[in-house]
C-alpha cells in the first residue's frame, strides 16, 4: 500500500461495561497517553475542556526513530456516546510547512462504540495522510520501499491501538467504586 491511497489499521474489542463507562473512558483524552507505546501526554487548547466539534489538544510524541514532535488535534467526528474522531495536524512544521487544517492532517483517529450484548463493542482506527507526517521522508530517501515503510508504520500504529483498547477494556471492566453504576 502506498501513503497517497490513506493506508488504515483498526481493530476492536468487546468490553463488558456499559457504553455510558465506556465513552467516559474514550473521551478522557489523556487517557491514551498512559496506554500508547508513542503518545506521552496531551493538554486542550484554546480554552476547550472536554471533547466537542471543532475543539482542538495538542499531543506530545515521542518514536526511537522520529525523536519528540507536537501535533495538533482537532475535533472533526463527535456523536455522543457513539463516535469520537479527530484529525491530527503538523502544526509545528516538523515534517514539513505547518498544517493547522484538517485537510492537510498527517492522521485521522477513531473511537466507535456500539451496544452489545453483554456491554460494549469498541472499535479504534487510524488513517494516515493525506499531509505530510514522520514517515514521509523515510519515503522520500527510499521511494522503492514505500510499501514496506507504510506496512511497518501500520504495524506500530496497530501495536498503539491494540495497547489503547486493552487498557480502556481493563480500566472499563474493573469493580466499580461503591455507589458508582459500572
Amino acid at each position: 500500500m502506498r501513503y497517497a491511497d490513506g493506508p488504515s489499521a483498526r481493530s476492536e474489542v468487546r468490553v463488558e461495561a456499559a457504553v455510558s463507562r465506556v465513552w467516559e473512558l474514550v473521551t478522557d483524552i489523556g487517557l491514551p497517553a498512559r496506554l500508547s507505546p508513542e503518545l506521552q501526554r496531551v493538554e486542550w487548547l484554546g480554552g476547550a475542556t472536554a471533547p466537542a466539534p471543532g475543539a482542538r489538544f495538542a499531543g506530545h510524541n515521542r518514536h526511537p526513530v522520529a525523536g519528540d514532535w507536537r501535533t495538533v488535534s482537532q475535533i472533526v467526528d463527535f456523536e455522543d456516546g457513539r463516535v469520537l474522531g479527530w484529525a491530527v495536524m503538523d502544526a509545528d512544521g516538523r515534517f514539513g510547512e505547518p498544517v493547522q487544517d484538517p485537510s492537510g492532517r498527517l492522521a485521522t483517529w477513531r473511537f466507535e462504540l456500539e451496544p452489545a450484548p453483554g456491554g460494549t463493542l469498541l472499535r479504534h482506527s487510524v488513517r494516515i495522510g493525506p499531509g505530510r507526517s514522520g514517515i514521509s521522508p523515510w519515503i522520500e530517501r527510499m521511494p522503492d520501499r514505500e510499501e514496506q515503510l507504510v506496512a511497518g508504520r501500520l504495524d506500530e500504529l496497530r501495536a498503539g491501538i491494540e495497547a489503547t483498547l486493552h487498557g480502556i477494556k481493563s480500566l472499563a471492566e474493573e469493580a466499580p467504586e461503591p455507589g458508582r453504576p459500572r
